[in-house]
C-alpha cells in the first residue's frame, strides 16, 4: 500500500538517507526543504522557504493529503553561538516552528508525526547506567531545552487534536556525508595525526543513519509508535578508542593512540576553552535502545562496522 508521506529537511543528512528509505518502500515522498537542491532522485520537491515554518497552513498545496509527516528541519545545535538570546531563537524553530507543521499537517489528513529530538532533550552524559526513555530530563544547552519543550508541546497537540506524535531521540549520527566533530575525526585519522585518545575508556553511542531512517520509516506506520518516545542506536556502544581503531582499519590509516589520562585532557580543555568539545570525545554517554527492540520488534539492519566502512568509502571517495 503506497503511502504519502512529507519530510521536513529532506535535503539534509539525516532527511537525504530518510526520503531513500521511504521511496524503497514504496512510498511517495514529498520533500520540504529551503532550496531546490535535488538531493534524492524521486523525492518530489515542495519549495517553502520560510523562516520557522510561518504561513505554512496556507502555503499548503490544496492537492496535497498525506498520510505521515516526518519533522527533520530544525535550528540545530551551533557550536560557537553569537545570539544574546540563543534560547528564543532555538523556540522560534523547534518549538513554535515544529507546532505549525504539526498543525498543517493535521489539516492535510496526517495521522502520525513522527518528530526527530536529539539525546541532548535528556542530557550530555550518562552516569553508571545507559539513558533510558522514562529517565528524568536534565537538557544541558539551549538546543536541548528547545527540543525536550518541542517534544512535550507535540505531544499536547496530539491528545488534543487526535494527531499520533512519535518522538524519536538518536544520539551522534555518522555516514556518508557526515559533518563536524565526526568528520574531523577522521581527517586527524587519515593524516595520521596523533590523537590523545588512548587512554579514555568511556564509552558512546552512536547511530549510522541508515540505521536511524529504517527506524524513523518504521515509526511512520507501525501502530505501536504512537504516543511513544524512542531511543534508536546501532544497539553497541564503542570507546573512543575502539572507534579510532575502526576508522582507521576502514581508512587504510594508522592509529596513532596517545594514552593522556582524562584528567589532564580535561584540564587542557579548559585553558583552551574547548570543555565542551573534549567532553564530547572522553565522556560517557550511552543510551538504553531497549524499548523500541521491545515495543516494535526494531532491530538495526546494519552493524557499527557495516556503518562505519561505508562511511570510510565515502570519506576516501571525496577527500
Amino acid at each position: 500500500m503506497s503511502r504519502t508521506i512529507v519530510v521536513t529537511g529532506a535535503n539534509g543528512f539525516v532527511g537525504q538517507a530518510v526520503s531513500r528509505a521511504l521511496l524503497r518502500r514504496g512510498d511517495r515522498v514529498v520533500g520540504v526543504v529551503r532550496r531546490a537542491q535535488s538531493g534524492v532522485e524521486g523525492m518530489q520537491e515542495w519549495l517553502l522557504d520560510t523562516e520557522d515554518f510561518a504561513g505554512i497552513e496556507q502555503r499548503w498545496p490544496v492537492a496535497l493529503t498525506c498520510d505521515a509527516v516526518v519533522h527533520l528541519a530544525a535550528r540545530v545545535h551551533v557550536m560557537h553561538e553569537t545570539l544574546t538570546d540563543p534560547l528564543a531563537a532555538y523556540r522560534a524553530t523547534n518549538v513554535e516552528g515544529s507546532l505549525r507543521v504539526a498543525a498543517a499537517a493535521r489539516r492535510a489528513g496526517a495521522r502520525r508525526f513522527v518528530f526527530v529530538s536529539s539525546i541532548k532533550a535528556v542530557g550530555e552524559a550518562s552516569a553508571r547506567q545507559p539513558i533510558a526513555e522514562t529517565d528524568p530530563p536534565a537538557p544541558a544547552d539551549p538546543y536541548g531545552i528547545s527540543k525536550l519543550e518541542a517534544e512535550r508541546a507535540l505531544f499536547d497537540y496530539g491528545r488534543e487534536s487526535g494527531l499520533e506524535v512519535v518522538v524519536v531521540r538518536p544520539p551522534l549520527v555518522y555516514g556518508p556525508g557526515v559533518r563536524a566533530n565526526f568528520l574531523q575525526l577522521m581527517n586527524a585519522i587519515a593524516k595520521g595525526i596523533p590523537l590523545p585518545l588512548g587512554a579514555v575508556a568511556a564509552r558512546r553511542s552512536l547511530v549510522f543513519v541508515d540505521n536511524l531512517a529504517d527506524a524513523i520509516v518504521h515509526c511512520t506506520t507501525d501502530p505501536r509508535a504512537a504516543g511513544e518516545t524512542f531511543h534508536v542506536t546501532d544497539g553497541r556502544d564503542l570507546s573512543v578508542p575502539e572507534l579510532v581503531r575502526l576508522l582507521a582499519t576502514q581508512l587504510h590509516a594508522p592509529a596513532r593512540l596517545v594514552p593522556v589520562p582524562a584528567g589532564v585532557l580535561r584540564v587542557a580543555g579548559r585553558l583552551s576553552g574547548r570543555s565542551a568539545q573534549i567532553e564530547r570525545l572522553i565522556g560517557e554517554l550511552r543510551l538504553d535502545s531497549s524499548h523500541i527492540r521491545e515495543r516494535l520488534g526494531w532491530y538495526p539492519p546494519h552493524t557499527i562496522e557495516h556503518g562505519l566502512l561505508e562511511t570510510a568509502a565515502w570519506y576516501r571517495a571525496t577527500h
